[in-house]
């Protein structure tokens, strides 16, 4: 398979990618490095990406962004980040990217923890991934061409837990092979409009 693997540079990207690798012809799209870059939070950056590009067999996103902060001192553009970025970055991949897709190809968003066990400091990023959540079950629905879609969840990774462990107390740090696992059974599997979580 052609695999676009929307930030395929980073913590759990990385080890996404070396997997895919293995098997596949993959390409890594990322804001500032990789194969070609896109801003996900710019649709236009995301067409443009894809005409580039042109046909694939799946589309993974790892990439998008939320502001995390104590919910009284959110402001109203600081909730916009998130929904530009993770939300509407990811459902633009998928409104823009199915025309780009082969014949039961596949996309896969990502999201977290935050939206069944958020964290303090979490309100915008926990909104946005429940969103993610619906939005991925609603679309299976409807999607043409044999293509499916699903969203994988996951806890803190193992490879970011001194970064984030204070944030997550008594948490699980997810091992970075069931990270890889929860990706290659959206992408290898035939699940569809599915929320694969991994939380542990």
């Amino acid at each position: 398979m052609k695999i676009l693997i929307i930030g395929g540079n980073g913590t759990i990207g990385k080890k996404v990618s070396s997997y895919f690798a293995k098997k596949h012809e993959i390409i890594i799209a990322g804001r500032s490095n990789g194969d070609v870059n896109v801003d996900i939070a710019n649709s236009d950056s995301i067409a443009a990406m894809f005409e580039k590009l042109g046909k694939v067999d799946a589309i993974l996103c790892i990439a998008g962004e939320a502001k995390w902060a104590n919910f009284n001192e959110l402001t109203e553009e600081d909730y916009y980040i998130g929904l530009r970025s993770k939300l509407m970055g990811q459902v633009n991949i998928v409104r823009i990217g199915q025309h780009y897709l082969n014949p039961n190809g596949s996309i896969t968003l990502s999201t977290g923890i935050l939206a069944d066990d958020p964290v303090v400091k979490t309100t915008s990023a926990a909104m946005v991934n429940g969103g993610i959540h619906s939005f991925v079950q609603a679309v299976a629905l409807e999607v043409e061409n044999g293509i499916r879609v699903n969203v994988v969840s996951l806890g803190m990774v193992e490879d970011a837990y001194e970064k984030y462990k204070d944030y997550f107390p008594g948490h699980n740090p997810v091992p970075m092979n069931k990270v890889v696992n929860a990706y290659a059974r959206s992408v290898e599997g035939k699940t569809n409009g599915q929320i694969i979580r991994f939380y542990e």
